[in-house]
């Protein structure tokens, strides 16, 4: 049976997100630091390997089956597409980390709210944003610039390369926007969230392995413990556990409104770094988190104008 949509995020669908963009915030960092020991694109396959193992293993102890006939026309070739989507995403982003810091990094890859308010309102009428709408995003996006900002000045932001990583992670953002749309518009929409993800983490399991060794990568299992311990937290809560509940999510409320919360994301790594890293939290941090706030809270705002959609006389 499918899931009943929502038209709005309700107190269930806030506090999840609050805690997928805390971890995230978190696995951002983890991911940068680990790069030290793990090569990027070897390291997005351990992350995606296990995540893959572990929602195998959910499906079987759940007894929900992942073929079968009963499946829409069209699931299969969407899920090949999103999960292409899906791998190129994190190829991108993982090969931005080697030249960007993980902040910059981070700003632009959550630039994806903006490729799905963008793109998704051509597929999916009722996804479309109104003009106060418009600004919370604007509000919510200068609000990460603000917090960013200081960290533009650091040395490594400075490195000539920096520029490299930016135009990386620019693309992984654009590409997660895309992922999102598929999902949202596609015959994938009416497959369960355990089988959207396993389209995505499937095929990005499957991919990554020869890009890879086409980069020369060097393979090894001689980790240290927080190699290893990365790995597994990378792998088990940001490729399963978080992805899940965000697929879950997705079937349930809008794509416009859950993708804004992202934006919290780049300020709770920074928010992590002055807690875990001794990095000083200033009163930008804290306009930044002001701005981040009210744009979610205008996005959220329940009919204040007509939708685009709406003003077409669209149902």
């Amino acid at each position: 049976m499918p899931a009943i949509r929502k038209s709005q995020l309700d107190s269930l669908a806030v506090g999840l997100l609050l805690a997928c963009c805390l971890y995230w915030g978190f696995q951002q960092a983890l991911s940068k630091a680990t790069l030290v020991e793990v090569a990027p694109i070897y390291q997005a396959f351990w992350r995606f390997a296990l995540g893959t193992l572990a929602l195998l293993l959910w499906c079987r102890l759940r007894g929900i089956s992942l073929a079968g006939p009963a499946q829409p026309r069209g699931v299969s070739r969407a899920g090949v597409q999103a999960g292409l989507l899906f791998a190129g995403e994190f190829i991108f982003l993982f090969l931005a980390f080697k030249y960007t810091t993980a902040s910059r990094a981070t700003l632009f890859l959550y630039c994806s709210p903006f490729w799905v308010a963008l793109v998704l309102p051509w597929f999916v009428r009722s996804e479309g944003l109104n003009r106060l709408q418009w600004v919370g995003l604007v509000c919510a996006f200068f609000g990460v610039l603000l917090a960013l900002g200081d960290g533009w000045r650091g040395d490594d932001a400075a490195h000539a390369d920096a520029w490299i990583g930016d135009l990386l992670a620019v693309v992984a953002g654009l590409l997660w926007g895309l992922t999102t749309c598929m999902l949202r518009a596609s015959p994938l929409q009416h497959a369960r969230p355990e089988k959207q993800l396993l389209w995505q983490m499937g095929v990005t399991t499957l991919v990554l392995p020869p890009v890879s060794w086409l980069l020369g990568e060097h393979w090894q299992l001689d980790f240290s413990v927080f190699a290893w311990f990365s790995l597994l937290v990378q792998g088990l809560i940001g490729a399963f556990v978080s992805y899940l509940v965000w697929m879950w999510m997705l079937t349930r409320y809008p794509a416009t409104r859950m993708s804004v919360f992202i934006f919290l994301t780049p300020v709770f790594t920074l928010l992590i770094g002055a807690a875990w890293l001794g990095e000083p939290v200033t009163p930008t941090l804290l306009g930044a988190l002001t701005l981040v706030a009210a744009g979610i809270v205008l996005v959220n705002r329940r009919g204040a104008l007509a939708a685009p959609g709406q003003a077409k006389g669209s149902a």
